[in-house]
């Protein structure tokens, strides 16, 4: 039968092998795949801010400063941003399906040693391995998804499905950091993960198939190590600003020698042979364009969650379990507006989408910087909110498609990191400037009044900071995305993609 597979003696001899080549089981295959990277992916964005409302209790018990304490979140972002090149690579070159095990395994276990730490030294470790094993794992759960799901109309829904995974990930950490550690401890903050990594390795194990973009060759260990050193450099010198300022020696000196380490990054990789980075992808304007937006609306969109819990729980009064709470219709919006984006893209288009959901996203961000200290639920956190994160979600969609769009296929995982490294440092980025801003309006004061004006102010600069992100995405961003294939280029958009499958299905 022309349909068949034939094995060599030393492949696999695993019975399912050769039904897993034809036809049939693929739907049910693409729904696991698609399932598997999902839940990576929301793991992953997850960690990122549900320690939040844990940290008073991690610092009772453990007996950590406060500026150690603030390093939880930290060691955790930076090792993040720092090796999320490194892993969209390792992706490409490795092979998918390896690459998200070990992301996953590393990550799981890193969990369980932050759980258990009796030192404040041991948490601080295991939440940068932590960070390793996400930076390792995030790329992987986009590319996977990419190469299992076939461009057009199909692949706009599952990259829909995982932002609006990703994006419930990050809005669900507040509740879910504070209903575990109300009602069991701050140590199930991390241990939650365990028995959850420990399933979605088992599924992964056996839904996923390996593939390969890249090989045979090397990775890239001088540029690996100069962009890991680079971002984790900047970002720590990002970090210090809201402690130090941006003028004193431990905030100039990081940031000025990551700033050397990634010009040093970028000469080494105009060099290289088998570069880890090939510049020659950012002469795609839709991956320059789309990474550049992202990171724009990123560095204001991140700071929402944060701000929003401090003014309702040191404002407003609410407990962290009922922060959390009060934030649930906003995690919603997320993600209704993620699974609302593959539907608009076909008759919208994917440039005017992104731009109008940043634009929604900023009209929130104006509406929340009017809040005052004795604030309505409705009018102060759940109207604002809503719109807010509708906002992030039309458009973070449209933005994530458009660059992997424009991407040769062997260079998937390299564009899946950048778009993660782009939001994660845009976020750090934001969060320190933000949080200088509403500090300099605050002057140390504590009283309701005085934060409530403070975290206004930083509200109306993240709406200014928007509105420039409308700006970027409607004069840089193209109509459709134009993917590099080696010399050639082709440009199917996704919207288009998405238009002809529909027309033709």
């Amino acid at each position: 039968m022309t349909g068949m597979v034939h094995r060599s003696p030393g492949a696999s001899a695993d019975p399912a092998a050769p039904r897993t080549a034809t036809t049939p089981p693929r739907p049910v295959r693409t729904w696991a795949v698609v399932l598997a990277a999902c839940a990576g992916q929301f793991l992953v964005v997850l960690d990122v801010s549900v320690v939040n409302v844990a940290l008073p209790s991690m610092r009772a018990d453990l007996g950590m400063t406060a500026q150690g304490l603030q390093w939880v979140v930290n060691a955790y972002s930076i090792a993040f941003a720092g090796f999320m090149l490194l892993g969209g690579r390792a992706a490409d070159i490795f092979g998918r399906k390896l690459t998200f095990l070990i992301g996953l395994g590393v990550f799981t276990a890193a969990s369980l040693a932050g759980g258990l730490a009796q030192e404040g030294w041991q948490l601080l470790a295991a939440r940068a391995v932590q960070g390793l094993g996400a930076a390792v794992l995030a790329p992987a759960t986009l590319t996977i998804l990419t190469s299992a799901v076939p461009e057009g109309a199909a692949r706009t829904r599952a990259i829909g499905t995982w932002s609006a995974v990703g994006a419930g990930g990050g809005a669900a950490g507040g509740f879910v950091g504070g209903l575990l550690t109300d009602s069991l401890s701050w140590r199930w903050v991390l241990l939650i993960n365990v028995p959850i990594g420990a399933l979605v390795l088992v599924g992964a194990f056996c839904w996923l198939t390996e593939s390969h973009s890249r090989a045979g060759r090397r990775l890239d260990l001088p540029g690996a190590v100069l962009a890991t050193a680079g971002l984790a450099t900047l970002a720590y010198g990002i970090v210090q600003t809201e402690a130090e300022g941006w003028t004193a020696a431990a905030t100039l000196v990081p940031l000025t020698g990551g700033l050397l380490l990634i010009g040093l990054f970028l000469l080494v990789e105009a060099r290289a042979k088998a570069p880890l980075m090939p510049l020659k992808l950012f002469r795609v304007r839709s991956v320059s364009a789309a990474n550049a937006a992202m990171f724009v609306n990123g560095s204001a969109m991140f700071c929402m969650w944060f701000f929003m819990t401090l003014y309702a729980q040191n404002v407003l009064g609410y407990t962290p379990l009922g922060a959390g709470l009060a934030l649930v219709p906003s995690s919603l919006a997320i993600v209704t507006g993620s699974k609302l984006a593959p539907r608009l893209m076909p008759r919208v288009g994917a440039r005017n989408l992104a731009a109008l959901g940043t634009l929604v996203a900023a009209a929130g961000f104006g509406w929340q910087s009017t809040m005052g200290a004795h604030g309505s639920y409705a009018t102060a956190i759940l109207g604002p909110g809503i719109l807010m994160m509708l906002g992030a979600g039309l458009a973070s969609t449209p933005l994530a498609s458009l660059a992997t769009s424009g991407a040769a296929p062997g260079d998937a995982g390299l564009v899946s990191g950048l778009i993660n490294t782009s939001r994660t440092m845009g976020g750090a980025l934001g969060l320190a400037v933000l949080s200088t801003v509403a500090a300099s309006r605050t002057g140390g004061a504590t009283s309701p009044e005085a934060l409530t004006a403070g975290y206004a102010l930083a509200f109306r600069t993240g709406t200014g900071v928007l509105l420039l992100g409308v700006v970027l995405i409607l004069v840089w961003l193209p109509r459709g995305p134009k993917r590099a294939t080696g010399e050639r280029v082709v440009s199917p958009a996704p919207e288009e993609a998405a238009a002809g499958a529909a027309k033709s299905g």
